[in-house]
């Protein structure tokens, strides 16, 4: 796991790849390396900043130079070794025992035709000497990030976009139109960026510069694709072995010269992995978190804790625990630094603090359970959905009746919270509504109406343009299954636009590898060969897996309500920060430059101050905004971090 940075044709490149490259240096504290050569009437520079994981010697450093090749290169291969025993079968000589070396080979010998067959995370550049060509490429599924910006006939790239944003010196200019669909989703799908002019290479895709300045871009891997092949298989009567997929998953993403350790909250996703990986690493360590007792009791949250012990003690898991009690007014510039666009989860937080601690204990690669939700249906916003269809057939007189009764009921009193009103309330907000419109307001925001009253009024037009586009990408799939078209419309935009994004950056500003095997080819393609109806079965979410993981795990924790990897933001909200609430609302740079109403915000600072609705998440993330966006128009050149 690395940075990666670049310039093609850039003016001054070797300058702004040195400031690239720098920006990145906490993706990789283990080295340094750069890249000069001619190319057309310019040059290329490629950088790049080591994490060491495999092969630590100096062959696995970057940039790779071999044969009229250069490759800068983040991520991991999980089948390299497979890959390098027919690329050895084939007379290549191998000179270290780095994955690098082994994509650097598999590009001589394959070229784009390489990509489909990479099982693993990346994002990497390319350049041959012989052409001229740079080749830009990432993974599948978005998992590693790639960020370019052209201009002219030139390109910069890098793996943040806070380095394109110091490499630039301060030109980019915030796109609006983002800042809107960050609002509504609490992040900034993977088809936007927060900056005009650049943008996220997509999943599973390309992009080939020339030195004539021709641009040419391959899609090599589609979700939908994948999907629908899944959906045949489905018709067909294939029943994928679910278990023995996610076991040799997890197995390949052990696969390191270095300690590795794994997430561990007590739920099925982390307790399956953990329990998975112990079996291959006896006595491996793993990480979980708890809260100060008054904050977990004012957000009701579950303990999870207690089934973390269990699984560590069963397993023989070396178990540390960590309390989340941060300093949030600290934490919160430092993380809007890192997450390089404004997204909205404290789950982020969580993620750096549990890295950081992994990494002073000399931990450098861990596993998370990221992805089973999307890709099993194991949200409460899945069955959610799911129950809507049935409530739509209660008499319509009856339900007005019940939304007008929970509507009376506070979601919090002085002393704690109410979760079974907020979830009401929540579910109540969209179970009248069509599917895709249903779908979006079971995880987003805010509806129409409520966005439209937040927001500038000249950008009606700009909110109806976000919402369409979720109704177009949800829409787009011949999928005849309501639980997989939810699947497939997670793991297209809230699997790369948020969980994803976060995990890297977070686990990276900790200078830590997070690997998810869930979210691997493998597993995603037999994920989409299950039937909706085995993934929600009665009233219980990711029935297919939990089912796989019963030969392993015991049935408490398999079937045991499902956990939170969030953090409590209403006490959060209610005492750390109330202060810093009512002077971003009031005199915030957002409100002064009429980007969000002043009016709209006092709102819903008094709803939720009344305890008649829940508006913490609204308002974290409107902080989370509010301190992106002082970064970056700050003129400096870089998002950095700022006080308030």
């Amino acid at each position: 796991m690395c940075g990666i940075a670049g310039t093609y044709r850039w003016p001054d490149g070797k300058v702004v790849t040195d400031r690239l490259t720098d920006t990145l240096a906490h993706r990789g504290p283990d080295g340094a390396g750069r890249y000069s050569h001619p190319a057309g009437d310019g040059e290329v520079h490629l950088g790049h900043r080591r994490l060491a994981i495999i092969d630590l010697s100096g062959t696995g450093a970057q940039p790779m130079v071999s044969g009229g090749l250069a490759l800068t290169y983040n991520g991991e291969l999980y089948n390299a070794p497979e890959l390098r025993a027919e690329l050895a079968a084939g007379g290549v000589r191998f000179r270290g025992t780095s994955d690098t070396e082994v994509l650097l080979e598999a590009w001589r010998r394959w070229g784009t035709d390489c990509l489909p067959r990479l099982r693993g995370m990346f994002a990497f550049g390319i350049y041959d000497e012989r052409t001229g060509e740079l080749v830009l490429a990432r993974d599948q599924l978005g998992i590693k990030p790639l960020f370019l910006l052209r201009r002219g006939e030139g390109l910069v790239f890098a793996s943040e976009l806070k380095a394109l944003a110091a490499a630039t010196g301060g030109s980019l200019e915030v796109d609006r139109a983002a800042l809107v669909a960050s609002l509504l989703y609490y992040w900034v799908p993977d088809s936007r960026c927060a900056f005009r002019e650049a943008e996220k290479l997509p999943p599973g895709s390309w992009l080939r510069i020339r030195p004539d300045g021709r641009v040419q871009r391959g899609r090599y891997w589609r979700l939908k694709d994948v999907a629908a092949e899944g959906r045949e298989r489905a018709r067909s009567g294939e029943r994928p072995d679910l278990a023995a997929i996610v076991a040799e998953s997890t197995r390949q993403h052990l696969l390191s010269d270095v300690p590795v350790a794994t997430f561990l909250s007590g739920g099925l996703d982390s307790s399956y992995l953990t329990a998975l990986a112990a079996r291959h690493r006896p006595g491996i360590s793993a990480y979980t978190i708890g809260f100060r007792a008054e904050d977990a009791r004012f957000e009701a949250m579950p303990d999870d804790l207690r089934y973390a012990r269990q699984v560590a003690e069963r397993f023989g898991v070396d178990l540390h625990e960590i309390e989340i009690a941060p300093n949030v007014l600290d934490l919160l510039p430092q993380m809007t630094y890192h997450l390089d666009e404004p997204i909205g989860d404290p789950a982020a937080i969580n993620t750096f603090l549990i890295c950081s601690a992994a990494r002073e204990a000399g931990v450098k690669v861990m596993l998370s359970g990221m992805g089973a939700d999307e890709l099993f249906a194991g949200y409460r916003k899945h069955l959610a959905n799911v129950l809507a269809l049935r409530y739509q057939r209660v008499p319509r007189p009856l339900r007005r009746g019940v939304s007008a009764a929970v509507d009376r009921l506070p979601v919090a009193t002085s002393r704690r919270g109410f979760r079974s009103v907020r979830f009401a309330k929540r579910f109540l907000s969209f179970a009248d509504l069509p599917e895709e419109t249903a779908f979006r307001r079971s995880y987003t925001m805010y509806d129409q109406d409520e966005l439209l009253a937040l927001l500038d009024p000249d950008l009606a037009g700009t909110v109806e343009d976000v919402l369409t586009e979720h109704a177009d990408i949800y829409q787009d799939n011949n999928l005849d299954d309501f639980v997989n078209r939810m699947c497939l419309g997670d793991a297209r935009m809230f699997l790369p636009g948020l969980n994803l994004t976060y995990t890297d950056r977070s686990s990276m500003a900790a200078s830590t590898e997070v690997r998810v095997p869930y979210v691997d080819v493998e597993v995603v393609k037999a994920a989409f060969a299950v039937p909706g109806d085995r993934k929600i079965v009665g009233r219980q979410g990711k029935a297919v897996l939990k089912e796989a993981a019963t030969s392993v795990l015991p049935r408490e924790i398999v079937y045991r309500p499902k956990g939170l990897f969030s953090a409590p933001l209403r006490a959060w909200m209610s005492r750390d920060l109330a202060p810093l609430v009512r002077e971003v609302v009031n005199d915030g740079v957002l409100v002064r430059s009429g980007f969000l109403r002043r009016d709209a915000l006092a709102r819903l600072v008094a709803e939720d101050a009344a305890g008649q609705r829940d508006y913490s998440k609204h308002l974290w993330h409107v902080l989370t905004l509010e301190y992106w966006y002082r970064g970056a128009t700050s003129g400096s050149g870089q998002n950095s971090p700022v006080t308030a």
